[in-house]
């Protein structure tokens, strides 16, 4: 915490001495702005060491962080065996003819001795051959079920498509980067034979032919990639098997009560293994689909810290303790009925329920979307930051100095331990990235050449708060923790009052902890990254920490309490003075009561106002959805469907946002967040119909008096 605090009075003074930056014309010095904090490169993307410790320790090595970057697309003459004029001219194809590719094993045969296929053909489980039918149909039937999954691979097809597809990654792209650390400890996981199974999270289009190139081009063989069979012709499926692509048969999405796709999920789940259990993280994952690229720009390929599945199996089902659902923990709470928030955690899933996570088991299916949720937290926390974000949250909360700003939260994000994606001269860099973002804000110049920077009015804010969203996990707890204090102070100071007078109310740290967890009950789970293990409380004393760390809270010594470093005067007593760190239980109620004593004030330092601004406003689009959501309730038309409601919901954010002109919240995404929030809040409730699902409003939020309970509950969260 010293390094840390001390890296930042640095980062203050150095940004005290260049505000004026953007202003000084030519004679202004170039300060470099650079991906390190001293002298590594933070290493992101480590997996749980809660439920998968023996991954966490053998699959990682601390001089990873030493490895540097290499260029994937760049073949050169000495990436061959050959030598000479002619080979350099070659060497894409010779380099494509070099690759290793595994000659392919009986797979089918494997298949069908599996213990879910043998299961169906003999009759033992439900829908299966039974009386009746022959056995050799039903093999004939796996058979073409198989055939339809995949096909046996073609090396020639192979290696032509990796010249072609190196060619053309050389067209678009300066370099593809990829972390030698990283593949490092991927080389090392499959060093033990076992499956190697990766997920993607969709940050580009390309995403479904550049893995397999970039793996393949490390030594790590052919890489099968699922596809959706829908978004394919049968030519281009037919290609694609060829070259080591999986598609699922479309009676495995069919309901378990039906006879057909019994069978097509069983030989899913046989020639899938481990990637049967994933299926549920793929569909979380597909959350994250985007497009962001531009041609000739420089891509990073980014690989978390593998882990062992079969040790994740074994140790997460230890963490699992009770749960209630949202309605159960909040809606008390809301409506004025209750004022303590249940010492348990909260039961979220929206995993969507496909055809081969609903044929496992129920605690197979629990373990997999918490699995989900691994990944999810994982994949998020080693994508490196972009300077599109950050510039994206500097104008959606106007910031004026964008030089000495830019800089500064660049290395905030660093001392977070979060990678950024760009490297340069200061001034270029903030040039090049407005460049990027032309679309979306006006230049103007006014006198001494001085250069105006706003951002266009109208839609264009729902591109700029999408982009500053992925500075959010970096600042998530700070923001969490800002808005709890802005909730606490809701009804003591107006939000609008001067720093000192809010800064005047000592906060209790109890008082502190009930306001985190009533918003992280609130948030999506999606959004608070929360892995499954970690228990709330856990969760409430790092924001805490983070923001005494940050500088945002100060302790406060009230009279006739013992001071906080007073030590001398403890006395041993027979319980224990440390629990483990995701022990949640009755016992931590004693932490409670001890902390009763302890307050804090906000701090009066000059920055802490801008900054506690600056993380309330990170969290303001979602909340701002679910306010005006909560406004829509009176005025909906229901019952109707979930995609309906959605869209009428989407609507009435887009009219609001051209009466106010906070565009940032009319996204389809955080509507949908809104509904399936108040779904699971029992604000909204749902009904089986011939035509689907239909959502209605609860009998308890009919009345207009609860309606405005729950907007006013969420919008003592959002800072004015």
């Amino acid at each position: 915490m010293v390094t840390m605090l001390e890296a930042r009075l640095q980062t203050q003074q150095r940004n005290s001495q260049e505000t004026g930056l953007w202003s000084s014309g030519f004679g202004m010095k170039l300060e470099a702005v650079t991906p390190f904090l001293g002298k590594y490169r933070p290493f992101v993307g480590r997996c749980c060491q809660t439920c998968t410790p023996k991954s966490w320790e053998s699959l990682f090595h601390r001089s990873i962080m030493d490895l540097g970057f290499c260029n994937v697309i760049l073949v050169k003459e000495e990436n061959t065996r050959f030598r000479g004029w002619l080979v350099r001219r070659l060497c894409y194809f010779l380099w494509s003819l070099e690759q290793h590719i595994p000659p392919c094993q009986d797979a089918p045969q494997k298949i069908m001795e599996s213990t879910g296929v043998q299961n169906v053909i003999s009759g033992r489980a439900p829908g299966g051959a039974g009386e009746g039918q022959v056995p050799g149909l039903v093999k004939k039937e796996v058979q073409r079920i198989l055939g339809h999954i995949q096909a046996p691979l073609h090396p020639f097809l192979l290696r032509l498509f990796n010249w072609a597809l190196l060619r053309f990654l050389n067209c678009v792209f300066l370099n593809v980067q990829l972390h030698k650390g990283q593949m490092k400890m991927v080389h090392k996981a499959t060093q033990a034979g076992l499956p190697l199974v990766l997920l993607s999270t969709h940050k580009s289009l390309l995403d479904g032919i550049l893995m397999p190139f970039v793996l393949l081009s490390q030594g790590l063989g052919v890489l099968r990639v699922v596809w959706d069979p829908r978004a394919c012709s049968p030519t281009l499926r037919a290609l694609l098997k060829k070259l080591g692509g999986l598609f699922l048969p479309p009676e495995a999405n069919l309901t378990l009560d039906s006879s057909e796709g019994v069978l097509a999920r069983a030989v899913v789940h046989a020639s899938l293994v481990p990637l049967g259990l994933w299926t549920g993280a793929l569909a979380v994952l597909r959350s994250l689909w985007g497009w962001g690229r531009s041609p000739r720009v420089c891509v990073r390929v980014h690989l978390a810290q593998p882990f062992s599945l079969q040790e994740y199996t074994t140790n997460a089902r230890s963490c699992w303790g009770s749960r209630q659902t949202l309605e159960q923990l909040l809606q008390p709470i809301v409506l004025g009925q209750c004022n303590v928030v249940p010492d348990t955690e909260k039961e979220q899933e929206w995993t969507p329920a496909t055809g081969p996570l609903l044929a496992l088991k129920e605690e197979d299916q629990l373990l997999v979307r918490r699995l989900s949720r691994h990944v999810l937290n994982a994949s998020v926390t080693s994508s490196a930051v972009m300077s599109t974000a950050i510039m994206a949250a500097l104008l959606l909360f106007k910031h004026q100095k964008l030089l000495g700003e830019f800089s500064w939260l660049t290395e905030e994000t660093l001392l977070r331990g979060f990678d950024v994606g760009f490297s340069g001269q200061l001034r270029c860099l903030v040039q090049h990235t407005l460049s990027l973002l032309r679309a979306h804000v006006a230049l103007l110049r006014v006198h001494q050449g001085d250069l105006l920077v706003v951002p266009r009015p109208g839609p264009g804010l729902t591109r700029l708060a999408r982009l500053s969203a992925e500075l959010l996990p970096a600042f998530l707890s700070e923001a969490v923790g800002a808005c709890a204090v802005r909730g606490l102070l809701a009804g003591r100071v107006p939000s609008e009052g001067p720093w000192e007078l809010q800064g005047i109310e000592l906060l209790s740290q109890n008082e502190l902890y009930r306001q985190i967890l009533l918003l992280l009950h609130l948030l999506p789970q999606d959004l608070l990254l929360l892995q499954p293990c970690q228990s709330s409380y856990c969760y409430c004393q790092e924001v805490l920490d983070r923001l005494i760390q940050c500088g945002l809270l100060v302790a406060e010594e009230t009279p006739g309490s013992r001071a906080a470093c007073d030590t001398g005067r403890q006395r041993l007593s027979a319980k224990l003075l440390w629990k483990p760190s995701g022990d949640f239980t009755d016992s931590d109620s004693d932490d409670f009561e001890e902390a009763e004593g302890r307050y804090f004030r906000l701090s009066q330092q000059s920055r802490c106002p801008d900054f506690f601004l600056f993380l309330c406003r990170l969290l303001s689009p979602l909340l701002q959805a679910f306010a005006q959501a909560a406004t829509f309730l009176h005025q909906g038309q229901l019952p109707d469907t979930e995609s309906g409601y959605t869209e009428q919901l989407l609507q009435f954010l887009q009219a609001t946002a051209q009466e106010e002109g906070f565009f940032e919240c009319a996204d389809p995404n955080l509507a949908i967040s809104a509904v399936w929030t108040f779904r699971d809040l029992g604000v909204l409730q749902q009904t089986p119909s011939p035509a689907g699902p239909m959502l209605y409003l609860s009998p308890t939020f009919t009345s207009r008096e609860n309606q405005e309970k729950l907007e006013q509950f969420i919008r003592q969260f959002i800072c004015s």
